[in-house]
Order: C-alpha cells, then structure tokens, then sequence
C-alpha cells in the first residue's frame, strides 16, 4: 500500500466520515415509492462525488425505475480497465422499534457506525468512489482505466442495472469488474469471494371466498385462504430442511474436496454462531451437511412474510377471502432458474388445497454464480488484500446473491473482484445495521491499494 495513501486517509479521516454520514441520512428505500425522491436524492449525492473524486461523463440516467450513476476516466491507453459497481438504495428499516438510535440519523458507538445502509451498501461503495479521491490527489492520476456503475434499485432486484448491462456492451467494456458489497470472513482476514447463490422470489397468492366471511356463518363449509396457505407451504419442506418440491437437488454441483477442505481449516465455533449471529436456540438445515455446506453450497427455500385476513388489535371472525406468503430459494451451481422455477410453479398447482386458487408471481430472478481464482485480476486483489491486512487472503462462497455479477459475466465477458469489507455481525437487513469505521477506511486504502497493483 503506498504510504501517501494511507497519508490521505489519515488526513482527512473526519471529512470522510462525515461525508458517509451525510450519504446515510438520505433515506433511500428502493422498495417505497413514497421515498422515490429520496432515491433520486442519493443518486444526485453519489454523482457529485465522483464529479469531486476526478472523474468525468457523470451521468445520473433515467431508468423505468430508480436512476443509474455512471462516470468514467479513460486516460490510460494500454493499461486495464476496470468497472466498479456499488449500489446506493437501502432496505426498509422495519420494525423501528428494534433500533436503538434512529436508522437514518448515523451513530458511533464502539467504534461502529450505526445506520440503514452503513454496510450494505453506501459504505463500502462510498469506499471505492473515496479510493478514486486518494489515488488522484496523491499522484494527480490513476493507474488505470475506471468505469463506475451505482444503481438504485439493487435491494428490489435490479431490474434497470440489468436491462443497461445488457444493452450497453460497449460503453461498459472492462477487463474486470469490482464489487465491494460482501464481507471479510472474520475480523482481519483478507476475503475475497468466489461463489455466490442464485434466487428466485416469488410471491404466491391463495384465494378462496369471494369476499371475507363470518366464520360463525360459514366456518366449517368455506375454504380458508390463510389456512390453504399455510397447508400448502408445510408441504415445501421437511422437518429436517429437506426441500420436498421434485428435481430441486437433480442438478446442484457439490464443493470439490480442495474447497472443503480449505472451508474445515476457516476459524469457525458453531456455538458462537449460533449465539452472536444468529441468535436461536439451535441451528437448522439438512442432516449430514456442514454449516459452511447449508450456508453456501446447498439450495434453500425460505418463507419471507405471510399477509391474510384480519391482524389489528381485538378480534373480528372473518373466513379470509385471500392470503399472501413470499417465498424464495437459493440456487447453487449448476441449478437452471428455469427449471427450478417451472419445478417450483407445477408443485404449488398440484399441492394447492381444495377450495383454493393459487397464482405464483415471479419478482426477480438470478441464477448462482462461479468465479475462478485463477484470473489474473483476483489474484491481484488476493495480494493486496493481503499486503494491507498483513494475512493470507481466503477464498469463501456466500450464500446471498449478486445477480449483477451474473449480468457482467453474460453481456461482458468479465469476471468480478468481490472485494468486501463487512463484517458477519454487521445485520445486514436487520435493525441496528452497523459497518466497523475502521474497515470503511481500510477499504478505502485497500481499493487504491488493488487499482495500483493491477495498473502496476
């Protein structure tokens, strides 16, 4: 890492903190059209702060949905180019209750900062835009080419960032993409990330009554909706995790015995997971399998949220008339999304109870994703990693998916760098989502650090 850089960092440490903080008041929720202006609002921050980092044709760019960023500098014939993606919508902060400061009123404590968004995804993006800032303030210009690609809708799909992908090729030729929305496997270890799951979300509706009925009325003869529901999603799995929905193990490709064996050998104490991450009383999940197994190298299928019928305080005796449930799975290589999900739609038709009509949604779809650690750029990254942390970088699968690798590697050709800097206890998705101060600053260094080697 060059001593100037890190130089930078440490001179303008508050700056860049405050800067984030500011980025994480916006409240950027992608999935509420109520907040579509706060959307727009992030977009416009993180356009001027790559037009303050050097670079130039920033664009924000209209979408069906939220706005695209771009921004490139292409001032280094014969070196490579290299596309950073980052997004910078959040999720929903539900349930409010739960957090201890205000989500977007960004807070430090034990040297964390707290706030919807400080890990996934603004601060680790903003760590890429900042790396750009110190590279051409120290050395006056990059050591390579750069293209930046932030998007606004990552936490609802991605739709827009897909669809501009694949119909701009050209103006998006790179030798390498950079993602920095992952984690390091534990505190000071060097992680780069070669695996990723696929998904499918869907959303099941079950109808039964044409209008909510008296259960005293009708109970007994009428189809309950919530109940069909409920009958039909038992049905999926197991009690042992086992999904149950036909071919959905025909294809699933095992971890070779090399990436197990580097899985056994990662610092990692179940009963500590089990307490401090996930916070039950046991964990789940299919028999004979290890946890590093169920977490990245096995399907999954998982109920998000089940709505239906009467909720509000007190009680009202209605047969619900319609209920609906979210439903997912994970995909692991070499699983086709087509056939899991026709699999998928053909079981909920002959498993729906009597009386029940079902019609299955698809809101997104991806499938997993492979990178080889024999290419180049990530060995790359493997070293610097390794030179800034000062340990051997590892090599993990996740089991969440980034279908925006899947679409860089289809329309593009380019493998990804999923260079993150997040910690397993960071509660992506929950309350009190948190990002450790001191990683946004080594992500930083860390980012300048990889650019220079790679343009080196």
């Amino acid at each position: 890492m060059s001593p100037s850089t890190k130089s930078y960092v440490d001179q303008h440490r508050d700056r860049l903190l405050d800067e984030l903080k500011q980025l994480l008041r916006i409240p950027s929720i992608s999935a509420q059209p109520a907040h579509a202006a706060d959307v727009s609002k992030a977009a416009h921050f993180v356009a001027a702060a790559l037009t303050g980092a050097g670079m130039d044709h920033v664009e924000i760019i209209p979408t069906a949905g939220h706005p695209l960023v771009y921004a490139d500098w292409l001032h280094k014939p014969g070196k490579p180019t290299v596309l950073c993606y980052g997004h910078y919508d959040v999720q929903p902060p539900d349930p409010l209750d739960e957090w201890l400061t205000p989500p977007f009123e960004p807070t430090v404590r034990n040297g964390n900062l707290y706030a919807r968004g400080a890990c996934d995804d603004k601060g680790q993006m903003y760590s890429q835009i900042k790396a750009i800032e110190a590279l051409r303030a120290v050395n006056g210009t990059l050591p390579v080419n750069v293209k930046f690609l932030i998007e606004g809708e990552e936490e609802t799909g991605g739709e827009a960032v897909a669809k501009y992908v694949a119909e701009n090729p050209a103006k998006l030729k790179a030798d390498v993409a950079l993602v920095s929305d992952t984690e390091l496997y534990a505190e000071g270890i060097p992680t780069l990330t070669i695996g990723l799951r696929g998904l499918i979300y869907t959303e099941i509706e079950a109808r039964g009554p044409s209008r909510d009925l008296h259960s005293g009325q009708y109970g007994g003869a009428a189809p309950n909706a919530v109940f069909g529901l409920v009958e039909l999603l038992s049905k999926m799995k197991d009690s042992n995790g086992h999904i149950l929905i036909p071919g959905m193990y025909d294809d699933v490709k095992p971890p070779s015995p090399e990436e197990k064996h580097s899985w056994s050998i990662l610092p990692f104490d179940e009963k500590e997971f089990l307490k401090t991450e996930v916070g039950s009383t046991r964990l789940t999940g299919e028999p004979g399998y290890s946890v590093f197994e169920r977490l990245w190298a096995r399907p999954t299928l998982e109920v998000h949220g089940i709505a239906g019928g009467y909720t509000a305080p007190g009680a009202k005796t209605v047969i619900p008339a319609k209920a609906t449930a979210k439903v997912s799975m994970r995909m692991v290589p070499d699983q086709n999304p087509d056939k899991i999900l026709a699999a998928f739609k053909t079981f909920v038709k002959n498993n729906t109870p009597a009386g029940i009509e079902t019609e299955v949604r698809v809101l997104s779809a991806s499938p997993s994703v492979s990178v080889t650690a024999d290419h180049p750029a990530i060995h790359t990254a493997a070293k610097a990693f390794s030179e800034v942390l000062g340990r051997e970088t590892v090599f993990i699968r996740i089991g969440g998916s980034i279908p925006i690798v899947g679409d860089f590697a289809t329309h593009l050709g380019i493998p990804t760098v999923l260079m993150g800097f997040g910690l397993p206890d960071d509660g992506l998705h929950s309350p009190n989502e948190k990002y450790k101060i001191s990683n946004y600053y080594t992500g930083i260094m860390t980012i300048a650090h990889f650019l220079e080697t790679y343009g080196g």
